[in-house]
C-alpha cells in the first residue's frame, strides 16, 4: 500500500512537470507561427495509449513513463526524421524562423518549469502557511549517528554556528555542511561552547551519504513488532520509557547506547502508560533488540519543543515563495557544482533514478509534501534541462547562441551527429542512476 501512495504521487507529480514542460515549447511554438505535429505525456515508441489529433497537433499518452515531447516540424530532435529534413525548409518550420524565435522556443519548458515552482511555493505558503520547530528552540540538543560523530558531533549536542553564522533552521544542517563545505561547528555542550574542526576528508563523504542529526526526543513507542521480547513482555505503542536495568532513561538516544550492552540477555525496562509507572523483563535478542520504534512524526516534534507558525496572506505568500524557490535552486546549483569535482566527492556515487526519485514521497498523501517536491523537482528538471548536453533543451540553446553571436548556423548533419550523441549520453546517464538505484536496493 505504501508503495502504491508514494507511486501514484510520483506519477501524478511527472505527469504535471512533463505536460506543463511541453506546453511552454508547444505556446512559444505556436506563437511563432510554427506547426507542432505531436504533443505527447510520455514516449510512444511503436504504439501510444491514447491519440487523438485536432488541428493539426496529436495529442496523445505513450507507454514509457520516462519523460515526454512535442515534435516541432523542421527541427533535429529525438525523432531524427531526416525525410523531413531533406525537405525544402517550409515557412512554418522550426528551422525557418529567426534564430532569437528559436532560442525562445527551446527556452519555453524551462521558463514554464521555473515559472510553476514559484506559483507552487507562493501558493504553499498561502495555504499552509509555515510551522517549524527553531533551531533556537532545541534545548535537548541533537541525536547524531556516527557519521555525525566523525564530524565530532555528539548526541545531546546543540548546535549554533556553522562557520560563524547561526543555525535558524535544525533541518538545513546536515546540507549546509557540505554544500557549503562547512570548516568549523559551534556547538554547546555541557553547559560550554566548543568550536569542532570539520576534517576535509569528511565533507566529500557526506555527499554520497545521508548523515543524521535530528532533535533530541523522548522515547514515546510508536510501533511494538509482533513476537519480538517487548511484545511479549507486554508493551505497546504510546509507552514511555524511562529506565533501563535501573539506569535512568530521557532520550531514545540513550536507549540504544545502553541496548548495545546487552545483547541477548535479560533486561528490565521502566516506562509510564497513562501516567503510571510499569516495568517489563524480557530478554533481548541476539542484535540486541527487543522490537520497538520510537516516535519521530512531526506532530511529536512539535508536543516536545515550542514551534513557529506563520500565516500568509496572498501578498505576503509572494516574497516568501519567491525567496524560498531561490533558495531551492541555489542549493540544488551547489550540489550539482560536486558533480564537476567527481574526484573530491564522488557525489555521482549516489545519483539516483525514478526508484529515489519516487521513495521521497512521503508514505501517505499529504498534498502540502507533495507540491513541496513538485516544485522542488520542477527547478530539478528546469536546471538539467539547461546542461549544454544535445538532445537536452540546453543543448540546442547552446547552439542558437552560438548561431547569434557568430552569425553562422551549424549545419544539419552536424546537429544530427550531435542529437545522437547527445541521446546516447542521456541513455547511459539514465541507465547508471538507475542502475545506482538497483544496487541500493541490494545492499539495504
Amino acid at each position: 500500500m505504501i508503495f502504491l501512495v508514494k507511486l501514484g504521487q510520483f506519477l501524478l507529480s511527472l505527469s504535471i512537470l512533463i505536460v506543463l514542460h511541453e506546453m511552454g515549447h508547444f505556446i512559444l511554438a505556436r506563437a511563432f507561427k510554427t506547426r507542432v505535429e505531436k504533443f505527447y505525456l510520455f514516449f510512444d515508441i511503436k504504439f501510444s495509449l491514447f491519440k487523438k489529433k485536432i488541428g493539426e497537433t496529436e495529442y496523445g499518452i505513450g507507454w514509457l513513463p520516462l519523460g515526454g515531447y512535442v515534435k516541432i516540424s523542421g527541427m533535429i530532435d529525438e525523432s531524427m526524421d531526416k525525410e523531413q529534413m531533406a525537405q525544402p525548409p517550409k515557412p512554418y518550420e522550426f528551422r525557418s524562423k529567426k534564430a532569437w524565435q528559436r532560442l525562445l522556443i527551446m527556452l519555453g519548458g524551462v521558463l514554464v518549469n521555473f515559472v510553476l515552482a514559484m506559483v507552487i511555493y507562493v501558493m504553499v505558503f498561502y495555504t499552509w502557511g509555515e510551522k517549524y520547530v527553531p533551531n533556537q528552540n532545541l534545548q535537548y540538543g541533537v541525536m547524531v549517528d556516527s557519521l555525525a560523530g566523525e564530524l565530532g558531533l555528539q548526541d545531546g549536542d546543540r548546535v549554533l554556528m556553522l562557520d560563524g553564522e547561526t543555525i535558524e533552521r535544525w533541518e538545513n544542517i546536515p546540507g549546509d555542511i557540505w554544500l557549503n563545505d562547512v570548516q568549523q561547528i559551534t556547538v554547546e555542550r555541557d553547559g560550554r561552547l566548543v568550536n569542532l574542526e570539520v576534517d576535509d576528508e569528511i565533507l566529500p563523504v557526506l555527499s554520497r551519504e545521508s548523515v543524521m542529526i535530528v532533535p533530541r526526543i523522548p522515547f514515546v513507542i510508536s510501533e511494538v513488532v509482533v513476537d519480538y521480547p517487548a511484545h511479549e513482555a507486554g508493551m505497546k505503542p504510546g509507552d514511555r520509557v524511562v529506565g533501563l536495568n535501573g539506569r535512568e532513561i530521557r532520550f531514545y538516544d540513550q536507549f540504544t547506547n545502553a541496548m548495545k550492552n546487552v545483547k541477548d540477555e535479560p533486561i528490565s525496562v521502566r516506562a509510564i502508560r497513562d501516567g503510571k509507572e510499569m516495568e517489563f523483563t524480557m530478554t533481548s535478542n541476539e542484535q540486541g533488540l527487543i522490537g520497538v520504534a520510537p516516535r519521530l512524526d512531526t506532530a511529536f516534534l512539535f508536543d516536545v519543543y515550542e514551534e513557529v507558525e506563520i500565516h500568509y496572506s496572498f501578498f505576503q505568500s509572494i516574497p516568501a515563495g519567491l525567496q524560498k524557490g531561490y533558495e531551492t535552486t541555489t542549493k540544488y546549483l551547489k550540489s550539482l557544482e560536486k558533480l564537476l569535482k567527481p574526484k573530491k566527492y564522488k557525489a555521482h556515487e549516489s545519483l539516483g533514478g525514478f526508484i529515489t526519485i519516487g521513495s521521497i514521497f512521503p508514505s501517505t498523501w499529504d498534498w502540502q509534501s507533495f507540491w513541496n517536491l513538485t516544485a522542488f523537482l520542477s527547478i530539478m528538471l528546469a536546471i538539467m534541462n539547461l546542461l549544454p548536453i544535445p538532445a537536452l533543451d540546453g543543448g540546442h540553446v547552446m547552439f542558437l547562441l552560438f548561431e547569434i553571436i557568430s552569425g553562422r548556423k551549424p549545419g544539419d548533419k552536424f546537429m544530427e551527429y550531435a542529437q545522437l550523441v547527445g541521446m546516447m549520453l542521456l541513455i547511459a546517464l539514465l541507465l547508471y542512476a538507475n542502475l545506482n538505484d538497483v544496487i541500493g536496493l541490494f545492499n539495504k
